[in-house]
C-alpha cells in the first residue's frame, strides 16, 4: 500500500486551490493501491494558503508567520494514517515544505531549491518507508 499527495490525486488541496494530478497517482487510488493525504489540510491549514518554505529548521508563511506547528502536527496525522493503512510506501510532491525529498524551496521565496526534506518525508523515512516523488514514478 502506498501513500500519496493527495493534490498528486487530483484533490485540490494545493496553497494554490488547485491540484496537480498525476495519472498514475489517480490510478493507484482508483484501485485501492493507494492513501491520499494533504499534511498542511491535517494540520489545520486551509487551501488556499499562503505559500510556505522552511528556513532555520522552521516552516514560515510568505508573510512570514511561523506555521511550524501547524505542519508538524499536520506530517504527525499522516504519518498516522498512512502507518494505518500498512503503507509501505510514499508518492509525494516534489519541493514541498511538507513531502518535498532530497529537495526544498530555501525559504527565501525566490524559487532557489537547496537540499533537505519536507516535515512529513523526515517523518517517512524515520518510519522506514520508502519515498518517490512523482517525477520519479
Amino acid at each position: 500500500m502506498k501513500v500519496v499527495s493527495a493534490c498528486l490525486a487530483g484533490i485540490k488541496c494545493r496553497y494554490d486551490g488547485k491540484s496537480c494530478e498525476n495519472k498514475k497517482v489517480v490510478e493507484l487510488v482508483k484501485k485501492g493501491e493507494a492513501i491520499p493525504v494533504c499534511p498542511e489540510q491535517l494540520g489545520g491549514l486551509t487551501t488556499p494558503r499562503e505559500k510556505h518554505e522552511i528556513k532555520d529548521g522552521k516552516v514560515i508563511s510568505e508573510s512570514g508567520k511561523d506555521r511550524t506547528e501547524e505542519f508538524s502536527r499536520g506530517a504527525r496525522e499522516a504519518l498516522r494514517i498512512a502507518l494505518m493503512g500498512g503503507c509501505d510506501e510514499a508518492v509525494l510532491k516534489s519541493k514541498s515544505p511538507s513531502r518535498g525529498c532530497g529537495k526544498i524551496y530555501d525559504g527565501s521565496f525566490s524559487g532557489k531549491l537547496v537540499d533537505g526534506d519536507g516535515l512529513f518525508t523526515k517523518l517517512l523515512k524515520q518510519n522506514q518507508i520508502n519515498i518517490k516523488t512523482e517525477e520519479e514514478i
